[in-house]
């Protein structure tokens, strides 16, 4: 079925929709929440929460990539999920793995107060991926969107561990740089 043609089923309140999600999307965000929560009772839960919220979000929203709208929502209520069950712990699990390699990088939190700001910081860092060689920009998305550890993005890739891990350090470098020219404090 077409994006187009799914999206017209949540337009027309069909409960088929979500069973097209389903078959269509389903496998692609269960990776995308797999990536972030260890827990397959967790991930069945997030599953069934991002087809309630895409549900709830179509309409009004008519968005122009389905795919990306519910692996947005998915990753970031995975995200909420992990936050909330790991609030009192800061174990070293792959989430916080990520963080921290981000925390040099990008902006302290307290700076970007507000949402406005915060569409800029992403923008900044959409304008310096598009700048990058596709091979880079798809291990900064393969290790910080999805959340791959570096042995999967370095088999994946066809790639060596230590290699992988030298261009993200490079990668993340560039970022910084990027940033900083762009006016942020980092």
């Amino acid at each position: 079925m077409e994006d187009a043609q799914l999206i017209n089923l949540y337009f027309e309140r069909s409960e088929a929709a979500i069973a097209e999600t389903e078959i269509k999307y389903g496998k692609y965000c269960k990776t995308v929440v797999g990536n972030v929560l260890p827990s397959p009772e967790d991930t069945e839960e997030v599953m069934n929460d991002t087809y309630m919220a895409v549900w709830n979000a179509i309409p009004p929203e008519r968005p122009n990539c389905f795919k990306a709208f519910i692996g947005k929502i998915a990753r970031n209520l995975a995200l909420d999920r992990y936050k909330h069950d790991n609030a009192e712990k800061r174990g070293g699990g792959q989430v916080c793995e990520l963080a921290d390699e981000l925390a040099d990088v990008l902006p302290d939190r307290e700076t970007t107060e507000s949402a406005f700001e915060a569409k800029e910081l992403t923008r900044h860092i959409n304008k310096f991926l598009e700048a990058q060689p596709a091979d880079k920009r798809r291990l900064f998305v393969l290790r910080y969107w999805y959340m791959k550890t570096v042995d999967e993005i370095a088999e994946s890739q066809g790639l060596g561990v230590s290699n992988v891990k030298v261009s993200l350090m490079r990668i993340r470098e560039a970022l910084k740089e990027h940033l900083k020219t762009e006016g942020y404090e980092v």
